[in-house]
């Protein structure tokens, strides 16, 4: 398993504008800040004008949406104490891919998450 990039076409997508890299960049970025909410709302505003910004807002949006479950599961498990330990690890996760998330979609590659689930299709 590739622990940097899950997709299985990384370069599916071809002549992708700046601008589609710009947003896409964007709301990677806006997700360590805002977490869902400045992500799903250019998500919302731009996904059916480009198949590039729809793919990776649904990318992002899953990877918010896994890794907030998997932090209510390590917030319950803190009562055994090995949660404390999932949650460094989540949030370290959290900030590295939101950088490669970034730095993948500055580049026009379609990148997803790994242990991420598929709920927006």
């Amino acid at each position: 398993m590739n622990l940097q990039n899950n997709s299985t076409n990384p370069l599916a997508f071809q002549n992708v504008s700046t601008e589609e890299k710009n947003l896409t960049t964007i709301m990677w970025i806006l997700s360590f800040f805002t977490s869902f909410i400045g992500p799903l709302l250019i998500w919302l505003m731009k996904k059916d004008e480009s198949e590039y910004i729809n793919q990776q807002g649904k990318n992002c949006l899953n990877f918010i949406i896994s890794y907030g479950i998997y932090v209510v599961i390590s917030t319950i498990l803190t009562a055994i104490v090995i949660g404390a330990i999932f949650l460094i690890v989540i949030g370290i996760a959290t900030v590295v891919y939101c950088l490669l998330g970034a730095v993948a979609n500055n580049k026009g590659e379609d990148f997803k998450v790994p242990f991420t689930f598929e709920i927006l299709k």
